[in-house]
């Protein structure tokens, strides 16, 4: 990827961090940690590699992309606002009860959201459901989820990972949000789910393990998930909860914390220097 595409993706990645600020801060509540960890994903996803079209988010020969963890709608509704599938403005309204944008994503209120999410390891399902679909149907479509690392405690996980290698889902690629972090601590401590990589090897998934937050690994990541043939792909991204805000970084505490007004003023003006470095 050569530098122009770099710094346009952490521009778009910056303000999808800005669009969580500000959706959470203005609910009072959400889950900013993991939202944010995630964005450098979502930025490269949505804005450089899914055949997807805000005027048209039903096509069914787009690709797909599922929040198996729910929780962190922030993340999905920013870059989907950003991408253009609905003003950005109204993320102001998360969570309220005059907006669409509930606390977990409705694919029947949000253009762009491809699957309901909420109860972990759901998602994940609903994903190798769409893969499997694909194949049957031999279409084209790529489908992408996101799991946090803490989700992979629940055995639905498992289930559903054993299900994708059997069925040879090469179509579908996993991201694992690997901060290390969940709502009650490390996740080592909580219901250590490591070695992550090794697990999902054993399940007859391709494992790839990359820097989160570096565009070129993302994408080199991505690129051989889809050039590589006969099992799914998952790309465990080491990534730092809290990720661009100083306070909120490494630590779990914000993982279902929203900021207060003048914490909020901090982060969107860290975010907002970041932006203007890249200048």
């Amino acid at each position: 990827m050569d530098a122009h595409a770099v710094l346009n993706l952490k521009r778009i990645a910056t303000n999808i961090r800005k669009g969580v600020i500000t959706a959470v801060a203005s609910a009072g509540s959400g889950h900013p940690g993991g939202s944010l960890s995630i964005a450098d994903i979502m930025a490269y996803l949505f804005f450089e590699k899914m055949n997807i079209d805000p005027k048209n988010p039903k096509n069914p020969d787009r690709d797909r992309f599922v929040m198996s963890k729910g929780h962190c709608s922030p993340a999905l509704y920013s870059t989907l606002a950003h991408r253009g599938f609905f003003p950005v403005e109204d993320l102001s309204g998360f969570r309220q009860v005059s907006s669409y944008l509930e606390g977990h994503p409705n694919m029947n209120t949000v253009p762009g959201v491809d699957m309901s999410t909420g109860s972990l390891g759901q998602g994940f399902s609903a994903a190798v459901g769409m893969a499997m679909a694909g194949k049957l149907d031999k279409k084209d479509y790529r489908v992408y989820v996101m799991l946090g690392d803490g989700e992979l405690e629940e055995g639905e996980v498992w289930e559903a990972a054993m299900c994708a290698a059997h069925y040879k889902l090469d179509n579908l690629t996993a991201f694992v949000d690997y901060n290390g972090l969940q709502i009650d601590g490390k996740i080592t401590e909580v219901m250590n789910p490591e070695p992550i990589g090794d697990k999902f090897k054993a399940f007859g998934w391709e494992v790839i393990s990359i820097d989160a937050h570096d565009f070129n690994q993302i994408e080199e990541a991505v690129k051989h998930a889809e050039s590589f043939k006969g099992k799914p792909t998952v790309i465990v991204a080491r990534s730092v909860k809290g990720k661009g805000v100083s306070y909120m970084e490494n630590q779990a505490g914000w993982h279902g914390s929203a900021p207060k007004k003048d914490q909020a003023q901090q982060a969107l003006d860290e975010l907002d220097a970041f932006l203007a470095s890249l200048e």
